[in-house]
């Protein structure tokens, strides 16, 4: 039997040409970057609208998705338009709009969503403090208390209660999502206790547990924190039997003895407070306990896009700063501790193993 192919069609007269793609020149990469708060934005307006969730496994047009967020079509298109550009959705030779892996991470239900933290990284108060970067720059301090009249932390509990909701939910996420590359990371070969000293709401300690039945450990962090920990932690949790809760500030004590003591992302505030939690950690340990201390660096790492922008906010925000490999080492030293190896946790953060001396 014959198999007839349709006549092609012609192209039109008049039709584009493709174009090569070419990287774009610096001229119009600065002119990407001095609307980069259009970017952020759209991410944010994605995320608040639930457009990811509302998009299935199969493609959708702009109109159906706008009648289920309940939005205007053309301007949603417009964001959709946007967004692809960056990969976040892709739009088919159809006009419809399809997930992409980073849409999929604005979803609510994605195992490894992103949405929170999306939210947290462009509320209202980081539009705020963006533009007085170079008085920032000028100081070297945060400008957070000049433009909101009190500091970040008190602002954020007594004037934005959705967005520290947010914070909280956006912690919660990133400790949850890193804390299982923790435990795969660590070896527990001779440790029977560990501490998790600022260890938020325990996720990091939860999943050591989990993964090794026979180990204790103790959870410290402020008491605000702690009355938050981790389900499996407190009350009737599975790991309450081999856990312990302490409620303190590591800056002024650190009342725990344990084989291990992890410390992850609480160095990045002021130097004072660094040297004391350090010193503190030194006081407390026995001679050869372990010390693994957890950060994200700004240099050394694939991620130097996130983590010197994550700097940048910190500055403007409590006046910290994310540290590079050379500034943790030193810190680390002059505390009093022996550093070994350091080994990449994830494509974001560090793990420093050092030992309290004799």
């Amino acid at each position: 039997m014959t198999t007839v192919s349709p006549t092609p069609t012609p192209a039109p007269v008049h039709a584009a040409l493709p174009h090569p793609v070419t990287p774009p020149q610096p001229a119009m990469q600065l002119r990407e970057l001095v609307f980069g708060a259009a970017r952020a934005a759209a991410v944010r307006a994605a995320a608040r609208l639930g457009v990811a969730d509302a998009l299935g496994e199969t493609p959708a047009t702009a109109q159906e998705l706008a009648a289920v967020v309940r939005v205007e079509p053309a301007p949603l298109r417009r964001l959709l338009r946007a967004l692809s550009c960056y990969g976040i959705f892709t739009e088919t030779p159809e006009g419809e709009f399809a997930h992409t892996e980073m849409s999929r991470l604005l979803r609510e239900d994605d195992p490894n969503s992103l949405r929170d933290i999306s939210l947290w990284c462009t509320e209202p108060w980081t539009w705020d403090v963006w533009p007085h970067l170079d008085d920032a720059v000028r100081t070297g301090r945060s400008v957070f208390a000049d433009v909101h009249g009190k500091g970040f932390f008190e602002y954020l509990h007594q004037d934005a209660h959705e967005s520290a909701q947010i914070f909280n939910r956006a912690m919660t996420t990133s400790s949850v999502q890193s804390a299982l590359d923790v435990a795969e990371l660590l070896d527990l070969t001779g440790v029977s206790s560990v501490a998790d000293i600022g260890g938020g709401q325990g996720h990091v300690l939860a999943s050591l547990l989990e993964k090794h039945p026979s180990l204790r450990g103790t959870l410290m962090d402020l008491p605000g924190v702690v009355a938050r920990a981790d389900a499996r932690l407190r009350d009737e949790g599975a790991l309450v039997e081999r856990t312990r809760i302490v409620a303190g500030d590591c800056r002024e004590a650190i009342p725990v003895q344990a084989d291990l003591y992890i410390i992850k992302n609480i160095l990045e505030w002021d130097d004072d407070s660094t040297r004391r939690t350090l010193r503190n950690v030194v006081a407390a340990g026995r001679p050869g306990a372990r010390v693994v201390i957890i950060e994200n660096l700004v240099d050394d790492t694939p991620s130097m896009r996130f983590t010197t922008a994550m700097d940048l906010l910190l500055l403007l925000n409590v006046g910290g700063a994310k540290h590079t490999r050379e500034s943790l080492v030193t810190r680390i030293s002059d505390a009093g501790l022996l550093i070994g190896e350091v080994v990449a946790v994830n494509a974001y953060l560090h793990a420093f193993e050092c030992v309290v001396p004799d």
